[in-house]
């Protein structure tokens, strides 16, 4: 496998600089005074690490220019959703009018649909993930991003993981509150055992965890927004049928690794902060 620029230099720099700080401070340790070969020595390797450096980079092929790089879409934490759904809709709609080329995009809905409903408002377009979460009132649930190329196929796929997954947290939180008294270290020594509001946060993690499992197991209304690829006209066309409240066309994306989503959820209407976690 060919290594990255990033990773010789980092293998430059362990065989290289760290024996050459290692043995500096052994001399600064000793309390003496560097000798003026020792410095030397220290002068000639960064010098040999510059040339290094220069020649990887000179001769390193011009690779994907998208490295390092990471595209944001969405609503950042705290942003005024009615000024990103405007501002959204008014970039789709310039984009359709210049028959722009195909590009992702960020399609949230207007409140949380099970997998079947998905089909006839993603139908026409490229997907490539659709999020999830169980709505508690209340509760912090987990954002899922799963990914999709069928709809609604692989949503199912996935939420029939998210419950195998979701069972063995239930069982883990479970098992942590059964403690008992004579639990003990690999060692030996007593076990601190949980206290009282360790032991509530086990509970209210059971009690989600299970909430969510069985939630996804009935294939749950928990689809609230995907990511998909289409024409800014096929876009715009989506855009208008029910259910959709925005269309955040992202035609700077060019890979999907390096892309951030921010789907406002269907509950948020003003400004876009975390669900509240009332639960004790």
């Amino acid at each position: 496998m060919t290594r990255s620029l990033g990773e010789r230099l980092g293998a430059v720099d362990e065989t290289l600089l760290a024996p050459i700080a290692r043995g500096y401070r052994r001399v600064l340790g000793g309390r003496r005074r560097p000798h003026s070969l020792t410095v030397a020595a220290c002068l000639v390797a960064a010098a040999v690490l510059a040339v290094a450096v220069w020649q990887a980079d000179r001769a390193a092929p011009a690779g994907d220019m998208s490295v390092g790089q990471v595209v944001k879409v969405g609503v950042e934490p705290n942003g005024s959703i009615p000024e990103y759904a405007a501002s959204s809709r008014a970039e789709l709609d310039k984009l359709a009018a210049e028959g722009a080329p195909e590009a992702y995009a960020l399609v949230t809905l207007t409140e949380y649909l099970p997998p079947d409903r998905l089909t006839p408002i993603l139908s026409g377009v490229a997907v490539s993930a659709v999020y999830v979460r169980v709505p508690l009132a209340g509760v912090q649930t987990e954002i899922v991003r799963i990914p999709v190329t069928k709809v609604p196929v692989d949503v199912l796929t996935g939420m029939g993981r998210l419950v195998d997954r979701k069972n063995r947290e239930a069982a883990e939180y479970a098992a942590k509150m059964s403690q008992g008294p004579a639990d003990r270290t690999p060692g030996g020594s007593p076990q601190r055992l949980p206290g009282a509001d360790l032991i509530a946060v086990y509970e209210s993690g059971q009690r989600v965890a299970a909430a969510e499992r069985d939630a996804y197991a009935r294939h749950c209304a928990c689809a609230y927004a995907a990511v998909v690829r289409a024409t800014p006209a096929a876009l715009e066309s989506l855009s208008r049928r029910p259910d959709v409240r925005v269309v955040d066309v992202a035609p700077e994306i060019r890979r999907l690794d390096r892309a951030v989503f921010w789907p406002p959820l269907p509950e948020q209407r003003t400004i876009a902060t975390p669900p509240g976690d009332t639960q004790g």
